[in-house]
């Protein structure tokens, strides 16, 4: 709707001194064009948007100018108690901090609104850890997020395979991925940022100075390339496939998702196709773990290539051909 579209732009615009046509439209999800009929529209009933033009230029409100449009929606309550995690603020030490914030927020809205806490809390729960796995929090993952919130070096001991590390760290951010926490951090005179695991830290020292920030770091950007970097180091071998079509679709779910969907796209199977797909070169972590994953296909799949692997899926399917018959 644009009433609501209109309204975020004038919150965006009063969070900012100044916001480019670009960059309000990828908030806004809209194009260009229409940021600068919504800007005209805001003028022409009394807000004071202002655009200026040129390279540094963009749209900002008169200085000093608030809206009152701020009270919250029950729906953007809801979205506003659902996002926090809890059990992650607690391990960082902050578990009381976002309880009085809650108790605050809450207070702070009409009794209507106020149920959305109640509402959300009886109805999600967020249980971040793989199953079979009893998680602890690392034990320096609190001085971590300290350093984390307030931009500070510190001198790290870090355990790598079968010796300790030193270094010297900037630490950008953090990120619990299945019940792990990892800090994404720049080590001394490093250009590029490094992922460390919490639970490996032996020591972590604040250094007492203040790093300058790039501005340009943008953490989950910077975990999505590096999770698709490992993931893609660890499919080190190659295997070439017969699939049935009942064998592409499963493929997918038995290995490497995005592998296995960037292969049978490059062998040019779709999805109903009713032949069998040829030449499908995939890539897998070992022919070990490939073994284990293609055997789960059973008949709906041919291991053309190595001739290893192939003998040892035979070999599988000679001995389960003795088992049934």
């Amino acid at each position: 709707m644009r009433a609501a579209r209109l309204i975020r732009m004038v919150l965006l615009l009063q969070s900012r001194p100044r916001m480019t046509a670009a960059e309000l439209a990828g908030e806004l999800e809209v194009s260009e064009r229409t940021v600068a009929r919504d800007a005209q529209a805001l003028s022409e009933a009394g807000v004071p948007v202002y655009a200026e033009r040129g390279r540094a230029g963009g749209y900002a409100l008169v200085g000093g100018y608030r809206t009152g449009l701020t009270g919250l929606a029950p729906e953007e309550a809801q979205a506003l108690f659902l996002s926090g995690v809890p059990g992650a603020l607690r391990e960082m030490g902050l578990g009381e901090a976002a309880s009085a914030a809650r108790l605050k927020v809450s207070a702070a809205l009409a009794p209507p609104v106020r149920e959305a806490s109640r509402a959300v809390n009886g109805r999600f729960h967020l249980d971040a850890p793989a199953w079979y796995t009893r998680p602890e929090a690392p034990g320096l993952l609190a001085p971590l997020a300290e350093a984390v919130w307030d931009d500070r070096r510190v001198a790290a001991a870090y355990r790598r395979a079968d010796r300790e590390v030193r270094r010297e760290l900037e630490p950008y951010g953090l990120v619990l991925k299945a019940g792990v926490w990892y800090v994404c951090a720049r080590a001394e005179g490093a250009g590029r940022a490094r992922v460390y695991r919490v639970d490996r830290f032996t020591e972590v020292r604040d250094l007492g100075t203040r790093f300058a920030r790039d501005t340009g770091f943008d953490l989950a950007r910077f975990w999505r390339e590096r999770a698709e970097e490992f993931a893609r180091s660890l499919l080190r071998e190659e295997v070439r496939l017969r699939l049935s079509p009942a064998g592409a679709r499963r493929l997918p779910g038995a290995t490497d998702p995005r592998a296995a969907r960037e292969a049978l796209a490059a062998a040019g199977w779709r999805d109903g196709s009713a032949r069998w797909v040829e030449d499908v070169v995939l890539p897998v972590e070992s022919l070990e773990v490939a073994y284990e994953q293609l055997l789960g296909l059973g008949p709906e799949a041919e291991v053309v290539a190595p001739p290893e692997l192939r003998d040892r899926l035979r070999e599988a399917a000679r001995r389960m051909a003795g088992l049934y018959g």
